[in-house]
């Protein structure tokens, strides 16, 4: 008979039970010593490790390439940083030109604003009398000299750029129209920076413009810009941005052309007509839509190749890489993502404000409560 069966002598009953009662003893006394804490309480620790463990996977979230977005550096560094690239910017020839283009179009468009505001009473007085819409006032002579300057300045970029503009115009009808996808692939070519082409996530993590010639069948051609050099770079991360929405294309390309139209139809009121003659809201009108038209394109075309950037990634320096190593060593933590922020706690800050907005639309009274408040 095994020894763990049970035997029906007396002595076999008093063993079970003093075993029993044994086992009975040593459970209580565990229970003295960790007591179980309750299913509340066991819910809100596993809930915290939870959220502490997805927060670490954000923190240190790791590519497979090893790949780390370069850290936030403190206001102060930024500045510095962005000062020395600027000068490296400006001692070039089209960084120069850049730099006192912008310089113009801020002193004369803050010059015409000041003017707008009456900031100079003094230039108001014609003749002994004091009116600041009279036509031959110095006011409104300052205000038609500096209209005309800045729409020279507008002309420079509307009119400048609009070879490059119509271009990328003609390419986008050419694919829309007549379904030439090399056309698309141009364009594609042209907007490196942002655009995506379907099937480009799938392309070989490695390959870009240095090797693309090399790699001839080995990739899917219509993924490919052309000319082939203007292929995106090998992404960083190892992870290839997903295709760019086609309408995105339309609408910038739409906008930036329609920047130039306006254009045109502002220098002909400006040039066409004297400021007797001249409608006094045409200025006004199509300098605001003009500036409106090639800053949504532009606003457009930043939040598309940040996106890209946020996904592929961005080069690092010598700087940032010293950075990492030594914040490591330190233990200042630092989020990989573009932002270098807890995504937790942006989705946390988000959701507040929604629920501050809520929350302050739901105090509102309604149309009855002010009736009878008023009654």
């Amino acid at each position: 008979m095994p020894s763990d069966s049970p035997r029906i002598s007396k002595e076999g009953d008093v063993d079970r039970m003093t075993t029993i009662s044994t086992g009975t003893e040593h459970n209580e006394s565990l229970n003295q010593r960790a007591p179980i804490p309750p299913n509340q309480a066991q819910e809100g620790v596993g809930a915290a490790l939870t959220s502490t463990a997805a927060a670490l996977d954000v923190q240190m979230h790791e590519y497979a390439n090893g790949y780390h977005f370069p850290p936030k550096y403190p206001i102060k560094e930024q500045i510095r940083m962005g000062l020395v690239s600027f000068w490296d910017f400006y001692n070039t020839g089209f960084g120069f030109f850049l730099t006192i283009y912008s310089l113009n179009v801020i002193a004369w468009g803050g010059m015409l604003f000041l003017l707008l505001c009456n900031a100079a009473p003094q230039m108001c007085i014609v003749n002994g009398t004091y009116d600041c819409n009279h036509i031959d006032s110095p006011r409104r002579i300052w205000i038609e000299t500096d209209s005309q300057i800045l729409n020279a300045l507008f002309c420079v970029t509307g009119f400048g750029l609009a070879p490059w503009r119509f271009r990328d115009w003609y390419f986008l009808l050419k694919y829309r129209l007549q379904n030439d996808h090399d056309a698309l692939r141009r364009l594609a070519g042209v907007h490196r920076g942002w655009f995506r082409l379907a099937g480009s996530d799938q392309l070989p993590v490695n390959l870009g413009p240095k090797n693309i010639e090399e790699a001839v069948g080995g990739y899917n051609v219509d993924a490919v810009p052309f000319p082939l050099e203007t292929v995106s770079d090998a992404p960083p991360t190892g992870i290839r941005a997903p295709p760019t929405k086609m309408w995105k294309m339309d609408f910038i390309v739409y906008f930036n052309v329609a920047n130039t139209f306006l254009q045109c139809v502002l220098s002909g009121f400006m040039w066409a007509l004297n400021r007797y003659d001249r409608p006094s809201w045409s200025t006004g009108l199509f300098v605001c839509l003009a500036c409106i038209a090639s800053a949504i394109a532009g606003i457009m075309m930043g939040v598309e190749g940040k996106h890209v950037k946020a996904i592929e990634g961005v080069p690092l320096n010598k700087g940032d890489l010293a950075r990492l190593a030594r914040d490591k060593e330190l233990g200042i933590p630092h989020y990989n993502n573009i932002k270098d922020k807890d995504p937790e706690a942006v989705k946390e800050k988000e959701r507040k404000k929604k629920e501050k907005k809520w929350f302050r639309k739901s105090e509102k009274p309604t149309d009855t409560e002010s009736q009878a408040f008023c009654n």
